[in-house]
């Protein structure tokens, strides 16, 4: 009966130890950090700097005593081939997520097989992927913004300011000339946001004729520059400027400011994004408006996302749009609203 008992004890205390190892292997496979690797275009992208810097913030909200948030961020300058090893760069030293924005949104498969056989799932971010690649994996997801919402709003800006000042219509011939400012050749977004803009205003009852466009890339100081030579080349003939982002609407003003022409003798002009030198361009009415993207709103849903991915807990909170796709609404902004985005009301 001793022995007995001796060999049920041995056996409890060998079933406790097993336990004890399971829940000690369980814990240790409890995440401790959240070790987000981002990969962005281009950082000198006034809005991609900014909404990077919500980013941060917004993950430094998930410290906690048991939990670290670390972000580390690469710049590809504009080149795929260099975001690729960046990618890679970022899975060996240990990333368990990545946010990237696509150098070119239409070469994903390599970061995608990269992160898929190290199974670290992918955030896409402000450039959207193409459909089809985001479905390679169930583990690709995308945070950004309607492309065709901000062209339509910045057209209907446009739209009520023309109705608004006969002064724009400086000619008088019942027509707005105008120019555009776009973004990157056979960009996604670049092409949407024109489109949009001017079909818009044709369906707002804006008679239009367009004297030509520029490609500048996001960039002000190419767009200063393509702004110069339309100016050249149609001097005061020039109404309206539709510009793909504020950088590029704001580098067109700088173009007339260095030709020295007056406020009487400059086209109206609109930019997209919002970022805090276009929201001071409209308070200081050099911007006649410009639409809002959600860089607070993006970066909030980027990093929820995240977090989620990496401890588990969250994500059905989180409202998908066909299981992979966050959207952010746009905003306009004129001079009547914009102290609201500059929190100055």
């Amino acid at each position: 009966m001793k022995k007995r008992k001796v060999l049920a004890s041995a056996a409890v205390c060998c079933l406790c130890a097993q336990m004890l190892c399971a829940c000690g292997e369980q814990e240790a496979e409890k995440t401790d950090k959240i070790y987000v690797g981002v990969a962005c275009y281009n950082q000198s992208d006034t809005f991609l700097g900014e909404m990077l810097e919500c980013f941060k913030d917004r993950m430094n909200n998930f410290e906690s005593s048991d939990l670290q948030a670390i972000v580390t961020i690469r710049d590809a300058a504009g080149l795929q081939r260099t975001q690729n090893d960046q990618v890679k760069e970022l899975i060996d030293a240990g990333c368990n997520v990545l946010c990237v924005n696509l150098v070119d949104r239409a070469d994903p498969s390599e970061i995608i097989d990269l992160a898929r056989d190290n199974d670290v799932p992918i955030i896409f971010f402000n450039r959207e992927p193409v459909a089809e690649d985001l479905q390679q994996w169930d583990q690709l997801y995308y945070v950004g913004a309607d492309a065709r919402e901000s062209g339509v709003m910045q057209g209907e800006l446009a739209a009520d300011a023309i109705r608004t000042d006969s002064r724009i219509d400086r000619n008088k011939d019942g027509k707005i000339q105008y120019v555009v400012l776009e973004g990157e050749p056979g960009h996604q977004d670049a092409i949407i946001r024109t489109e949009d803009a001017v079909d818009t205003l044709k369906n707002e009852g804006i008679r239009l004729e367009k004297l030509s466009y520029g490609i500048a890339n996001w960039n002000r100081a190419q767009a200063q520059n393509r702004m110069q030579q339309l100016i050249g080349q149609y001097q005061n003939d020039i109404e309206l400027v539709l510009a793909n982002n504020d950088d590029m609407a704001l580098g067109a003003i700088d173009a007339y400011v260095k030709l020295n022409r007056t406020e009487a003798g400059m086209p109206v002009f609109f930019g997209i994004d919002g970022t805090d030198v276009g929201l001071k361009a409209v308070r200081d009415s050099k911007l006649a408006g410009t639409v809002y993207n959600d860089k607070e709103g993006q970066a909030e849903a980027m990093a929820k996302l995240a977090a989620a991915i990496v401890t588990g807990e969250g994500m059905d909170e989180i409202k998908f749009e066909n299981e992979k796709y966050i959207y952010l609404p746009y905003s306009k902004v004129t001079k009547d609203n914009v102290g609201r985005y500059l929190g100055e009301e």
